[in-house]
Order: C-alpha cells, then sequence, then structure tokens
C-alpha cells in the first residue's frame, strides 16, 4: 500500500494496493471513477423537447448534465448514478426515466 497517494485502479490492481475506504487523498477527484455502472435506471433526455431551462443541471449530484455554451447537450452516463433528481425537476417532461439494461 502506497501511503498518501491516490491509487489509480486497474484490472490488476490488487485490494492490497487500493486506497483505504474512506481516504481522500485528492479532492476533486471524483470524475476519475465512472460511477455510473451503479445505476439501475437511466434517464433519456428528449432534445426536441427541451426547453433549455437549465433547472436540471443544478440539481444534479453528479454532475452529469453536459452543457456546452450555456445549453444541455447530453448526460454523462459515465457518472450519473441514475437518481432520477433531474426527471423530476423539468417542468417539460423532456426525460423519460427507463430501467437500465
Amino acid at each position: 500500500m502506497k501511503d498518501n497517494k491516490k491509487v489509480t485502479i486497474t484490472t490488476e490492481t490488487t485490494w492490497k494496493e487500493i486506497t483505504p475506504g474512506g481516504i481522500i487523498y485528492e479532492a476533486g477527484n471524483a470524475h476519475n471513477y465512472k460511477t455510473g455502472e451503479w445505476r439501475s435506471m437511466k434517464p433519456i433526455w428528449n432534445s426536441e423537447k427541451c426547453k433549455q431551462c437549465l433547472l436540471c443541471f443544478p440539481v444534479c449530484p453528479d454532475s452529469s448534465i453536459l452543457v456546452e455554451d450555456g445549453k444541455i447537450v447530453g448526460i454523462d452516463y459515465d457518472h450519473c448514478k441514475g437518481c432520477g433528481v433531474c426527471v423530476e425537476v423539468c417542468p417539460f417532461k423532456v426525460f423519460d426515466f427507463v430501467k437500465e439494461d
């Protein structure tokens, strides 16, 4: 085990080499971990219905609503955990919320 160092986990990493649970060596590293695999439900964004009100953007706890030039361009499924907050907050019902395959 490396002391006080972030460990990038690969398929070859053994349990003795991983970072102990609960220890964060580097703040802001959530984007390094693809947590979208935990998802059981998936929001599907319908761009044609979207009014670009951006109400979904600030409520997403995983920063998975992708915005470019002030407009939603999609969902980051590598990090979306499927909580459904974006689906609930949208007044225009632009998201379908479906079971993950």
